[in-house]
């Protein structure tokens, strides 16, 4: 971590910013005598004693087994302007820092988060501020917490910050050019407010001598691949020598805040092979360089020192919800059929995608805060304290100014930044931030290490395992399950469904719908259900499904045209237009409709970037995402398009669609072989592109 070798250059801002105020005021100002220099460490974390909360910790107690846990300190949020001066129900932060001192703490952690078009990629925790108004996060935000953190009283505190979670990542990933990207990001890269933000915090704060900023850097399922690890790093640098601040405000980096990334996957390294094939080539890790926090820490680290940073800046892991343990952690890799099989089987991070990110089912406590662990690491910290939410899992009128998240929401299908897979996210959630008590309970019961008393008092009676699991219709790429409802003392909260062995999905109800697959092939289904304390039945009886053989043309009353707008089938997009034609007699829920263009990728990058250039019925309307198909002739992936909401009347057409695609490091196609490719310049029947209405193909011949 870096020692900070000009503490007097901040101190002298500071001191030039007070003194301004006060020939401006025309009054007497004390101005705060400074901590010493000397009393400045490499790591705040070694040798301290961390505040706890006791906000949290009464509610920690309140729950069966967390008495266990109830006292390990964790960051305390300020996440809009008013949570600086409290409320009735939450403490201010100077009333935190009072508490700290009366506990003969002497280390205290805040997340400074409250950046103008704050978490531009989702909307759980869309803050007050819009876009533009820096001035407010300066003059409102900034400035009022950095003149409590700078009072004398608390000069013996080593006051740890994480400067704005999920911000300058986002820039990196989510602002342009990818399928996870929103104009909102576009918007926030293109103004610089994040940059600026983060970069008069880091000033701001880091003029006060006991301040330890650590700057938020995501994750190693968000940046672990060099095309978002490099430009990141860049990118912080940037922001870190903004608005006066420069590389000695910054002790270190965060990574995984408010995240589920397994600390360490013990059972594959990412250079193990399977039948000559890289672990990095699985469909869990798709070409990341890392597998888990630790090894993405320590190498982010490496190249933030060669970037510019300091040598002997610290990194921080957050491990408060990432054990993943209980009776679900594998204790070896899986089967050598296939690198699928193999990491599925042995990862401990059991999310259904590594950018889920919401409320996961079946997390647990990780690592309790621990100080130097591991080299280059200043501590394992609990950054988002267990048992605060993430976000809503339905929409909730509010003046927090937080939004509905469908990655809250356990019946979401997902977008382009989960790999359109299920959210994972638990049931009956509250605002993020609130108290989410069903959570805090799994997340005791599902803790690794294990906490003592973890399960004492609290519900442990798992459902019974359901039964009656049925096929009720099957297509060339989809099985539809329905079963019997299970049973359990307090209530079902949901199921999840396993294809050969291996979790691929959740419902809230009795049924689901599982896509993707290929023709003619046999897949076995079991299902297990669970309650809202995280109880796991067994599983049902297993199903074998057969999908039926590909060729069959569907018959009903929608169809798609196609427009070749590409002329070049050998450059680095595959280009089309399309329109859908109702050509039946009724409306047409637009929202149950899906389109399929088959294509293969050839060579190259397995990830995928999609464009709407003009829609008639507006891009914005329009979902789109790449999905693999198999092994079919021409037909390995498909691009997916779907309609956010609106119908279709009768007879009508939804006018022109212009979209394009594109591999994710920009190399060339061949299309020549392409499934659905035609040559036709004009709009035309497509018999080769699929529509499916709620999962069944409706037109086309699928291959």
């Amino acid at each position: 971590m870096s020692t900070r070798g000009t503490i007097m250059q901040g101190l002298r801002r500071r001191l030039a910013a007070v003194s301004a105020l006060a020939m401006g005021a025309a009054l007497a100002v004390a101005i705060p005598t400074p901590a010493s220099a000397a009393a400045r460490v490499d790591n705040p974390y070694v040798g301290a004693t961390a505040y706890v909360n006791p906000d949290w910790s009464a509610k920690a107690a309140a729950e069966p087994g967390g008495a266990a846990i109830a006292d390990t300190p964790a960051f305390v949020w300020m996440d809009r302007i008013a949570a600086i001066e409290g409320s009735a129900t939450a403490m201010s932060l100077r009333e935190h820092l009072d508490t700290a001192l009366d506990q003969g703490a002497n280390l205290f952690q805040v997340v400074i988060y409250d950046l103008p078009g704050r978490d531009c990629a989702a909307l759980a925790s869309n803050g007050e501020l819009g876009p533009t108004e820096i001035d407010r996060y300066k003059n409102e935000y900034i400035d009022p917490i950095s003149d409590i953190l700078a009072d004398p009283a608390y000069a013996n505190l080593r006051i740890v910050t994480i400067i704005e979670p999920d911000s300058l990542p986002n820039l990196v990933t989510n602002a342009g050019g990818t399928a996870g990207s929103t104009d909102a990001c576009a918007t926030m890269k293109a103004n610089g407010n994040y940059e600026k933000g983060v970069g008069y915090a880091l000033h701001t704060l880091g003029a006060i001598p006991n301040v330890y900023n650590y700057i938020d850097a995501a994750h190693h399922g968000w940046l672990g691949w060099d095309t978002n690890m490099a430009p990141a790093a860049k990118l912080f640098k940037k922001a870190a020598t903004s608005e006066g601040a420069t590389v000695a405000d910054v002790s270190g980096f965060i990574v995984n805040t408010a995240n589920y990334s397994a600390l360490k996957e013990p059972n594959f390294k990412v250079t193990d092979s399977v039948n000559g094939t890289t672990v990095r080539q699985s469909k869990w890790v798709d070409w990341n360089y890392y597998v888990d926090e630790l090894s993405f820490a320590q190498a982010l680290r490496t190249m933030l020192v060669s970037e510019g940073f300091n040598s002997n800046i610290g990194m921080l892991i957050d491990t408060a919800r990432n054990g993943w343990g209980g009776s679900a952690r594998p204790t070896a890799a899986g089967p050598l059929t296939s690198v699928d099989t193999y990491v599925n089987g042995g990862r401990i991070d059991r999310r259904i995608h590594a950018g889920n990110w919401c409320n996961q089912t079946g997390a647990g406590i990780g690592e309790r805060p621990t100080a130097a662990p591991e080299a280059g690491i200043d501590a394992y910290v609990w950054a988002k304290p267990p048992g605060e939410s993430d976000g809503n899992s339905a929409p909730i009128d509010n003046d927090e100014g937080k939004g509905f998240d469908r990655m809250c929401d356990p019946t979401y299908e997902g977008n382009g930044r989960n790999g359109n897979s299920l959210s994972g996210a638990l049931p009956n959630s509250p605002l993020a931030g609130h108290w989410f008590s069903a959570q805090f309970q799994e997340l005791v019961r599902n803790a690794y290490p294990p906490i003592d008393g973890g399960g004492t008092g609290g519900d442990t009676q798992a459902p019974t395992a359901p039964t009656g699991v049925t096929a009720t219709a099957k297509t060339s790429s989809s099985v539809s399950l329905s079963w019997t409802a299970s049973t359990d003392n307090t209530g079902v909260s949901g199921y999840d469904v396993f294809r050969n062995g291996v979790k691929v999905g959740s419902s809230t109800t009795t049924s689901y719908t599982d896509s993707g697959l290929s023709a003619s092939t046999a897949y076995s289904y079991t299902v297990k259900a669970k309650d809202a304390a995280g109880n796991v039945s067994a599983a049902s009886s297993t199903l074998s499904a057969t999908t039926s053989a590909g060729g069959g043309t569907g018959t009903g009353t929608l169809k798609v045209q196609y427009k070749n707008t590409d002329a070049s089938a050998t450059d680095n997009q595959v280009r089309m237009a399309l329109q859908l034609v109702n050509t039946g007699s009724a409306a047409v829920d637009l929202s149950t409709v899906k389109v399929r263009y088959w294509f293969t990728p050839e060579a190259g990058a397995s990830t995928f970037g999609t464009s709407c250039d003009y829609a008639v019925v507006g891009c914005g309307t329009l979902t789109r995402s790449v999905k693999t198909a198999g092994s079919a002739a021409g037909a390995s992936h498909y691009l997916e398009v779907g309609f956010g909401s609106g119908t279709l009347a009768a007879g009508a057409s939804t006018g022109e669609m212009q979209l394009r695609l594109n591999k994710s490091d920009w190399s060339n196609f061949n299309e020549a072989d392409d499934y659905s490719r035609s040559t036709s310049t004009s709009f035309a029947d497509a018999a080769k592109i699929g529509v499916y209405v709620t999962g069944a193909l409706s037109w086309g011949t699928a291959p």
